[in-house]
């Protein structure tokens, strides 16, 4: 296999037929999958917390180590108080029902997003199944929440800024400004997928996506199943990544 690797030596080799290590999708469709049916939207998101738990469990089987989701974006805020609390009420009885069975199934669940905004009470339950899954190797699961790639890439800048001043730096590198990413020590992710039929990048990740392959699909996210990720999956084992090269 020809390998390629970037300056901050994270990115993995592409030859035909592979398999991506690190899958991350936008997760879109919840309220229109909901509206079509003529349901209140907060039906679909909480259907499309249910997919989550299809995928990821999915994923290991497929050959994918690394599974990242985005919940809820920084723009987000801006939807109805209703729905926002409602999500939020969505994402705590989502860790608290599932914490359990993602450790007995060997999965590593982390969060990505500025924290500070959300209420303390998620926060804790965050940190708790954080700590309580550290140790598992099966599937590293990757949730964003209160999550924008700006935002993120000013945080890490002021993160390195501050150690700059401290003298930790003195002439900074690409990997000192992934050390200070919410992802630092996660591998780039090798496809992004966006579900709903819409083509945005949606400020997700872009820094990590930056040589990602990317797939849109017209599936909206509660209609998205394992069978939809298995045959992306193989179309991007057809794809000839070449970093650059010739």
């Amino acid at each position: 296999m020809e390998l390629a690797q970037d300056v901050g030596g994270k990115m993995a080799g592409g030859a035909a037929g592979a398999r991506p290590r690190h899958v991350a999708i936008i997760m879109d469709g919840n309220g229109r999958w909901a509206t079509e049916r003529g349901w209140p939207r907060l039906v679909g998101h909480r259907r499309g917390a249910e997919r989550v738990k299809q995928i990821a469990r999915a994923c290991p089987d497929l050959g994918v180590d690394w599974l990242t989701i985005y919940a809820f974006s920084t723009e987000n805020w801006k939807r109805s108080t209703e729905e926002v609390l409602g999500l939020m009420k969505i994402f705590r009885r989502y860790i608290q029902h599932e914490a359990q069975g993602m450790a007995a199934e060997g999965v590593r669940l982390r969060f990505i997003g500025g924290r500070d905004r959300l209420d303390r009470k998620l926060q804790d339950l965050m940190a708790s199944i954080e700590a309580r899954t550290a140790g598992n190797t099966r599937l590293n699961l990757t949730v964003a929440i209160n999550y924008g790639g700006r935002d993120e890439l000013l945080r890490a800048s002021n993160r390195l800024a501050a150690r700059i001043a401290q003298g930790d730096v003195t002439e900074a590198t690409q990997a000192d400004l992934e050390a200070c990413l919410d992802t630092a020590g996660h591998p780039d992710p090798d496809l992004v997928i966006r579900t709903s039929g819409e083509t945005r990048t949606s400020n997700f990740l872009p820094w990590q996506a930056a040589y990602a392959e990317y797939e849109f699909t017209p599936t909206l996210w509660p209609d998205f199943t394992p069978e939809h990720l298995s045959r992306i999956l193989d179309r991007f084992g057809l794809r000839d990544r070449r970093f650059g090269g010739a």
